[in-house]
């Protein structure tokens, strides 16, 4: 029975955590040799910026590989305290948007559906527990990804395995070896010669 992250760490202690998160059979579906699905890095990288924009998060490392993900992470939740109603609501429809165009872009809220989701107590109050909470980030990172792959797949059924691992980092020498081993996972993998020849990690925007 898997065990509730709660008990394995104290979330108000706001701990750095290693988070990994693998394709459904470690299959390559976000890449192989031949280059094929590569672009799905792209994806997943685009959306990490995202959502590190719209959480209470810091990020320190991470790296996209072809069938799995490290990111290296810690929420925040004393900051998502200081954000106003608006900007909650703001936040939570930029990645939970209410409409789609047939073709899955999201449609942008207007001022009137902001103002009103903003004058609802409880509504606020759940999305900001949520914008600091791992679990909903991993989850807003991983399903609009799957969709994503599904529908250019033209199938269904899951793109990842079930749960993320979740390993906390609770000093600072556990982040730093932890953040050097995430860097030198793509040269592990002989996909690239050094972390800053890497593509989709943070060792190549840290260098850049």
């Amino acid at each position: 029975m898997a065990i509730a992250r709660t008990k394995l760490f104290d979330p108000v202690q706001n701990p750095w955590i290693h988070a990994i998160s693998r394709c459904v059979r470690r299959a390559h579906l976000c890449g192989g040799r031949d280059g094929t699905f590569d672009h799905r890095k792209d994806w997943m990288e685009e959306r990490l910026e995202l959502l590190t924009r719209v959480f209470a998060c810091e990020i320190a490392s991470y790296a996209v590989m072809s069938n799995h993900l490290h990111v290296v992470l810690r929420m925040c939740p004393a900051e998502v305290a200081t954000w106003s109603a608006d900007a909650v609501a703001r936040r939570w429809l930029s990645i939970f948007p209410r409409k789609y165009l047939s073709d899955g872009t999201p449609v942008l809220p207007d001022e009137a559906t902001i103002a009103r989701l903003a004058q609802d107590a409880a509504w606020v109050a759940l999305r900001r527990v949520r914008l600091a909470d791992l679990s909903w980030f991993m989850r807003s990172l991983k399903e609009p990804i799957a969709r994503r792959a599904n529908r250019e797949d033209g199938c269904t059924g899951a793109f990842w395995e079930g749960r993320f691992d979740s390993i906390p980092l609770l000093d600072q020498p556990a982040l730093m070896a932890c953040m050097a081993y995430v860097d030198l996972n793509p040269v592990r993998a002989r996909m690239a010669a050094t972390p800053e020849g890497s593509r989709h990690t943070a060792a190549r925007q840290r260098i850049r």
